[in-house]
Order: structure tokens, then sequence, then C-alpha cells
């Protein structure tokens, strides 16, 4: 994989592709230094780069929320697709160009990569506990399993509330990646879950428990590639091996337990 430094204007890339503006029309001129190729969302979110433009096949609310938590200005839909499931709204309200263009991926690629300096990549020891420290901030979410018309809700507000904090964007990006990931496990494969934010002055902590099938094999669900998603989850750009193995990458701690027939809990911790 050839991989180029360069910036280039939104507007340009919609020039190059033909591309029609669905929403951020106002946004053309935000300035971006690489495009990512994919219709996988667990790649886009392990290796993708803040400031730059989605381009994928996946006309889902998942695909913009994705590029969101991967702190990314836009998303392209290719093959003239349109969005779906409230994805237009979402983009709206997250300030993301959302545009569509007739090409299809090769050859939207080839066009991107064209422009001059343009990179386009395709995706194919813990601290102590934070119990008993001063809690500065604490709240509760609900994730309800198969819910997937408001996947992704609980780890835009935790994004948000951390915003409004203060904390650095690196940081409240890593913590928004590992949410959504445990989130989206959560929809998949689980009933229900509680999910807990907590501050302290020394560490941001996400507890996911969820109500489900507990996994069998811990060891074995943290490869890279190991997944026991349906076709219907694959087809969402889910599924593809790389949920836990993301938490654990974006974290600085990652507890899992789980028992079989009760369901799983996530301990991601994140050192201020």
């Amino acid at each position: 994989m050839e991989d180029t430094a360069g910036t280039v204007k939104i507007e340009t890339i919609k020039q190059a592709l033909g591309a029609v503006v669905l929403e951020g029309q106002d946004r053309l001129n935000a300035a971006v230094d690489h495009v990512y190729a994919s219709d996988l969302m667990s790649d886009v979110l392990a290796f993708g780069k803040p400031d730059s433009i989605l381009l994928t096949g996946l006309a889902t609310r998942q695909a913009i929320i994705s590029a969101h938590m991967a702190e990314f200005k836009g998303v392209v839909l290719i093959r003239g697709k349109r969005p779906k499931d409230g994805a237009e709204q979402f983009a709206r309200d997250n300030q993301l160009v959302l545009m569509t263009t007739e090409m299809d991926m090769y050859d939207a690629c080839v066009r991107i990569a064209a422009e001059e300096g343009m990179a386009v990549t395709h995706a194919a020891a813990a601290e102590p506990e934070s119990s008993g420290e001063d809690i500065l901030f604490s709240n509760n979410f609900t994730i309800e399993g198969s819910d997937f018309a408001k996947a992704g809700m609980v780890s835009t507000e935790v994004k948000s509330i951390l915003k409004k904090i203060g904390f650095d964007p690196k940081l409240v990006r890593r913590v928004a990646i590992s949410t959504y990931e445990g989130e989206m496990n959560v929809v998949m494969h689980a009933k229900r879950a509680a999910v807990r934010l907590q501050v302290t002055p020394k560490v941001i902590e996400i507890v996911i428990d969820d109500e489900g099938k507990g996994i069998p094999d811990v060891e074995q669900a943290m490869q890279e590639g190991f997944t026991t998603a349906t076709e219907e989850m694959r087809a969402m750009g889910f599924g593809s091996g790389m949920g836990l193995p993301n938490i654990k990458r974006n974290s600085d701690d990652l507890e899992v337990t789980s028992e079989v027939g009760l369901g799983t809990t996530l301990r991601i911790r994140f050192f201020i």
C-alpha cells in the first residue's frame, strides 16, 4: 500500500468525483489529507486518521456514525447510493459533509489519487482501580440489543459529554471509538446492556455490562479476525473481528469478564 501525505479541500474531491452534496454544502472548503475506501467500519475505526474522508458503499447511518467516531470530516457514497435510516440527519447534526457519486470504488479511488499529494487507503501495565478517587462526573446509559436504528447513540452522547468537559480531542476520539465498538457488540450479540461513564482526576472509565450469550473463549475473541457475526451484520460493515482488538488498541486498560449464558462485562480505562 502506497501512502503519501497531502492536503486538498473537500470541494476538490467533490469536483473530481462529480459528486452531489447531500449535507454540508457550507463545509466544502474544509481541508483533508487522507481518504479511506472501505465497507468495513471496524477497519476504519482501527486505522483511520482524523480529518479524513470516508469513501464507502454502505449507505447507512452506521457508516456516518463510524466516520463521526473516527473524527472524519465527511463521507462519500459510491455508485449513486443515497443514505438510509436517518443518515442525512445524523450528518447534519454532527457537521459532517455527506456526498454521493455515480463512480464505483475503483474509479473513485483513481480519480482522488490523481489529485496532487492525495493519499488513499484501502481498508481491507494496568493503573489502579478508579474507585476511591474523587468522581468528577458520572452518567449511566442503556443499550438495547438488536436495535440497529439507535446503534451508536450512546457512544455519540459519551463523545459529546467529554468534548464539552474539554478533554484533549485525541483522548476523546479514543474513548468514542472504544465505546462505539462496545456498543455495536451489544447491539449485535446481546439482549441489552447497562453502560457507565465515570470520570475521576486520573481516569476515564467506561463499563459496559451486557445480558447476552457470553464469550466461551475470551482469548480467542481478542484475536483480530475472529468473528461470530451473521451475514446481515457483515452487510452493515461490522463483524470483521476487529471489535475487541480495536477497544484494546485505543484504550489504556481493558478488562473482559464473561460467563456463557449470562453475559459479558467490558471495563475500559483511559488514563488522564
